[in-house]
């Protein structure tokens, strides 16, 4: 079947470089003859097309795309609330459910004229983006996550930012960590996958790193802790994934799990950091650096493999 209309889909957590890959995607296609169109939100754009008053599925052109490349974000706009296999419904009284809606979407999809679908997103995106492939649409997916946990995938876009970001700010913590003679505990984000709290931590020196892979002994690192200050190191830097465990131990989340969205992580920094000043009797702060890692400019390493995926994505599509 030749391809006349395309379409964007971004789900999920944002990432540094989604805009580069959508410019990518864009002017390719464009060059191929094709029409390209943008779904607002993942695909809310076409569930609750009455959500949008100028329209859930936008037309993307050369001006589009002027410019985006060093954005971060997404022009589209992102979601982690509209999972069409598990959409947030509401009954007649009231209540909350989930609902799966890819059979609907498909049949948007269609009504449309899209011949394709690039679908850039992180795991639970890309769960979707298979589901969509089997019930017969055309579909190429593009591998986007800072937290680098993508089977099959070597690296995705948005770790190298990710990581950039959370050494700058280990190094600047750690000369306020001596100066005060602290521990300092950093939560970092990642999911149930330690590769920012791991590359970030082992660049930036810390003492100890806790990630999801390995659940660990609080009294480990409390030792750890005090051998430093025998040896006259009395400060130290504890690096912690937002999905680390103790031994025999659960994640920690944030607040009870909704309709159509994934259990919130985080808070583990915060537990971390009162077990060591119990157990070492050292006055101890901890930071989360949450959201910061997601925002900003992306790095030049990340630019350039987002530029690779978006033009890639559609020679697939050929």
């Amino acid at each position: 079947m030749s391809i006349k209309r395309i379409a964007i889909s971004t789900g999920g957590g944002d990432a540094p470089g989604l805009n580069a890959v959508i410019r990518a995607i864009v002017l390719c296609s464009i060059h191929r003859g094709w029409k390209c169109y943008g779904i607002r939100d993942g695909y809310n754009g076409l569930l609750t097309p009455h959500e949008y008053p100028k329209g859930g599925l936008v037309r993307l052109n050369r001006d589009s795309v002027r410019g985006i490349t060093h954005l971060g974000g997404t022009i589209l706009g992102t979601t982690n609330r509209g999972n069409p296999l598990r959409f947030p419904t509401v009954d007649n009284d009231g209540h909350v459910y989930e609902k799966d809606r890819t059979d609907e979407l498909v049949s948007k999809f269609k009504a449309q004229n899209l011949d394709a679908l690039i679908a850039i997103g992180g795991d639970g995106s890309l769960i979707i983006a298979h589901v969509l492939y089997k019930k017969g649409v055309r579909v190429v997916g593009v591998p986007k996550t800072i937290d680098n946990d993508l089977d099959q995938t070597v690296i995705t876009f948005g770790f190298d930012t990710a990581v950039h970001f959370a050494t700058e700010c280990l190094d600047r913590l750690h000369s306020t960590a001596e100066a005060h003679q602290r521990i300092i505990v950093v939560e970092v984000m990642g999911r149930y996958a330690g590769w920012i709290a791991l590359n970030a931590g082992v660049a930036a020196t810390a003492d100890a790193i806790l990630i999801p892979e390995i659940p660990y002994d609080i009294n480990k690192v409390a030792e750890k802790v005090t051998q430093r200050d025998a040896s006259g190191r009395n400060f130290s830097i504890v690096v912690v994934a937002e999905g680390a465990r103790p031994k025999g131990g659960k994640h920690t989340v944030v607040g009870d799990k909704t309709a159509g969205q994934a259990d919130r992580l985080g808070g583990i920094g915060q537990k971390i950091s009162f077990d060591l000043e119990a157990l070492t009797g050292k006055e101890t702060r901890h930071v989360s650096l949450g959201h910061l890692l997601r925002g900003g400019t992306p790095t030049s390493f990340d630019r350039l493999l987002s530029l690779r995926f978006g033009a890639a994505s559609v020679r697939a599509l050929d």
